[in-house]
């Protein structure tokens, strides 16, 4: 039988692991995007690329948000993003509204209730 031989240690090192949001550059971790798609039963397959590219629009959207929520706080002259700066900027577009609902909305209430205390 021709072939590779079982068992026998190469001469090249092991190549280490690449997590795939290393591999794609992004902070959002593109496994537990996968692990949600999978639990969540939104569909019987998935390929490969889609948590990956799932994990890219979340952090874009989010990087979004916060670099126009940082410019918000910045117009205020203050140094941290509070809850109000992202609700003025969740409210302000319109393209997320479909997307946020009224979840938003009391999410964004508790967090500032919670901060007030």
């Amino acid at each position: 039988m021709t072939g590779k031989k079982r068992g026998r240690k190469s001469s090249k090192p092991r190549k280490r692991a690449v997590s795939r949001s290393s591999w794609a550059e992004l902070q959002f971790p593109v496994s537990r995007v996968e692990r949600y798609l999978r639990e969540g039963g939104y569909a019987q397959r998935l390929s490969s690329a889609t948590p990956v590219f799932l994990a890219g629009v979340l952090e874009f959207l989010t990087a979004n948000i916060l670099d126009q929520a940082g410019k918000e706080a910045q117009n205020k002259h203050k140094k941290c993003i509070a809850p109000q700066y992202l609700e003025t900027v969740i409210e302000s577009i319109q393209q997320l509204h479909p997307l946020m609902g009224d979840g938003t909305k009391s999410l964004l209430d508790q967090m500032v209730h919670v901060k007030n205390k």
